[in-house]
């Protein structure tokens, strides 16, 4: 079972060590294959937008690099699932920002409910 602690996963994996790009940057064929390098494996990829599958292998070669650079382990498999919790707690973190609204957003959103509300009632009245 899964436990964590008051330090994310991402603070405790990434801290301090900067991801570093795929060497040789992935050669695009004209067939919409991608050929990409992660943690020194080849995978030939397919995709609409190879541009963006060439940012996320880069990424996700940043953060495999970083995971083993923080751990001792050397299986790669490991290193490949500690990495997709790092990247799991980021984007659970990113979503659950956008989820709740900042005070900010909440209090701009009280001051136009009866703005909003009277025009809704014009337009009832008009429409």
């Amino acid at each position: 079972m899964a436990t964590a602690s008051k330090q994310t996963l991402a603070d405790t994996l990434t801290k301090s060590v900067p991801a570093r790009p795929v060497p040789a940057p992935s050669a695009i064929n004209g067939s919409g294959s991608v050929r990409v390098e992660i943690f020194d494996q080849v995978y030939n990829l397919r995709g609409s937008d190879s541009e963006y599958i060439l940012k996320l292998a880069e990424y996700v070669d940043g953060k495999m690099r970083a995971v083993s650079e923080q751990t001792a382990t050397v299986d790669s498999v490991r290193l490949a699932v500690l990495a997709a919790l790092n990247i799991a707690d980021e984007y659970h973190l990113l979503k659950r920002r956008l989820q709740a609204p900042s005070p900010e957003v909440h209090q701009q959103a009280i001051k136009l409910a009866p703005a909003l509300d009277e025009v809704l009632r014009e337009n009832r009245l008009t429409g």
